[in-house]
C-alpha cells in the first residue's frame, strides 16, 4: 500500500535523504520551524540520538518574541555553544524542507558565527 505524502513531506524527505547520504560521518543540524517557535537539534544518525537541542521555547534567555529573526539568531547561538561544549564542531545542515531564507538562514548564520562548521 503506497502512502501519499503532502508536497511538503516529499520535499522534507528528499532533502533529508540528500543530507544523510552526503553526511561524511558528521552529525546533522536539523531545523524545525512552527508559527510561534523555532527548534534546532544536532542528531547523530548512526546511533539515532539527539546530541544537543535548543529552541525559542526554553525558559532561560527567552526573547520577547519567539517567532522573529532575533529569536532564530538566539537559537543558532545556543545550539552552537552547546554543540561545541559536547565536542561537536562540524555538522551537516538539514533545513528540513524549508527555504533557506528568513528565520532558517538567520539560525544557520548564527550557528556559523558561534563556531559550527557546515
Amino acid at each position: 500500500m503506497a502512502t501519499h505524502l503532502t508536497p511538503f513531506a516529499k520535499r522534507r524527505s528528499r532533502t533529508r535523504h540528500r543530507v544523510k547520504s552526503n553526511a561524511y560521518g558528521r552529525p546533522r543540524l536539523s531545523v524545525f520551524r512552527s508559527g510561534k517557535h523555532i527548534y534546532a537539534q544536532v542528531i547523530d544518525d548512526k546511533t539515532a540520538a539527539t546530541l544537543v537541542a535548543a529552541s525559542s521555547n526554553e525558559k532561560e534567555g527567552k526573547p520577547a518574541k519567539t517567532y522573529n529573526l532575533d529569536a532564530a539568531t538566539a537559537v543558532g547561538k545556543k545550539i552552537a555553544e552547546r554543540a561545541l561544549a559536547k565536542g561537536v564542531k562540524q555538522v551537516v545542515f538539514d533545513r528540513g524542507g524549508y527555504i533557506y531564507h528568513g528565520r532558517v538562514k538567520a539560525l544557520a548564520d548564527a550557528a556559523r558565527e558561534g563556531g559550527l562548521e557546515f
